[in-house]
């Protein structure tokens, strides 16, 4: 497979600052070297830099970087919809505030093909504030309710083209959902699965059904994987720590599942903060799993030795 990296160095829709690294971390971490082993053709685009900036400002006295991140909303939008039409994107973040560009780009490329675009969200959280219900004013918890079409957002963000529908979302992993986020949520069409649910039925089970969908329809399907979707035990560099999340074998179970889908034709990593994390330990077990995604097996995964 023809396979495109795109760096993304967005930290302005974060709290904490190092998300910006977070591309370097990854190709220093070897993702390209792991792709091309198993058999793929990685061009490495570089990173993107924002849109010219705007004259922006929100009644909410807490949204902080809105010109700013609108700027990068236009970039990563053309830059998907650009990527797309001939290989799979890898978008190298940065926070979760570039799936507000990216997956806008991926769903004009769905509908330029004739196929619904579906998403599968892999976060601890739901990111499905508007710019009036967010209270900490960090940008990166509004993409889902932007490119989900949600009121809100006009003569901010960019206008969209092609909203997702929320009967093609899917949510794995939540478990921090503030009280507007739960409202909204309950009548927004979007299959949410919380923690509790992967321990009651397994996460397999949950995402096979997921997956059947995207099946039926002869849906794309674009994956959003954030650091915090996994446990800060074995991933702890993401500035959103919330305990509780996804284990090691969990996640690879989730990679190797849509692998063997076929479906994945593009993917968010985001979050990784290389400033938290411990000897690039985040990094590599993010590069691995993508590996996982991208058809590495357990028969040729090598073991990698910790030292002190």
């Amino acid at each position: 497979m023809k396979c495109t990296l795109i760096g993304a160095p967005v930290q302005i829709g974060a709290g904490r600052l190092g998300c910006e690294m977070g591309p370097s971390a990854l190709r220093i971490a070897g993702l390209a070297a792991m792709l091309e082993e198993l058999g793929h053709e990685i061009h490495d685009l570089g990173n993107v830099s924002p849109a010219p900036l705007k004259a922006l400002s929100h009644p909410n006295p807490a949204i902080h970087h809105l010109p700013e991140t609108v700027g990068w909303i236009e970039a990563l939008e053309e830059v998907a919809y650009r990527e797309s039409e001939a290989a799979m994107p890898i978008f190298l973040g940065g926070d979760h505030a570039l799936s507000a560009g990216t997956v806008p780009g991926l769903a004009r490329r769905a509908h330029a093909l004739g196929r619904p675009l579906f998403v599968l969200w892999l976060d601890a959280h739901t990111d499905f504030h508007t710019l009036d219900t967010t209270q900490s004013g960090n940008l990166h918890g509004t993409p889902v309710a932007y490119f989900t079409g949600r009121d809100g957002f006009s003569g901010y963000y960019p206008p969209l083209r092609h909203a997702i529908d929320s009967a093609h979302m899917a949510m794995i992993g939540i478990r921090s959902v503030d009280p507007a986020e739960k409202a909204a949520l309950r009548n927004s069409g979007i299959t949410v699965h919380d923690m509790r649910m992967i321990d009651e039925y397994g996460v397999g089970v949950l995402l096979r059904a997921f997956l059947e969908k995207v099946k039926a329809a002869n849906g794309l399907l674009h994956v959003s994987f954030d650091v915090d979707f996994l446990d800060p035990a074995i991933a702890p560099a993401v500035g959103t720590t919330v305990p509780g999340g996804a284990t090691f074998r969990e996640a690879h179970l989730v990679m190797e599942m849509l692998h063997d889908s076929g479906l994945v034709t593009s993917l968010d990593l985001v979050e990784l903060n290389p400033f938290l994390d411990e000897r690039g330990r985040t990094a590599i077990l993010m590069a691995e799993l993508t590996a996982s995604l991208m058809g590495r097996t357990v028969m040729d995964r090598p073991t990698i030795g910790w030292t002190s």
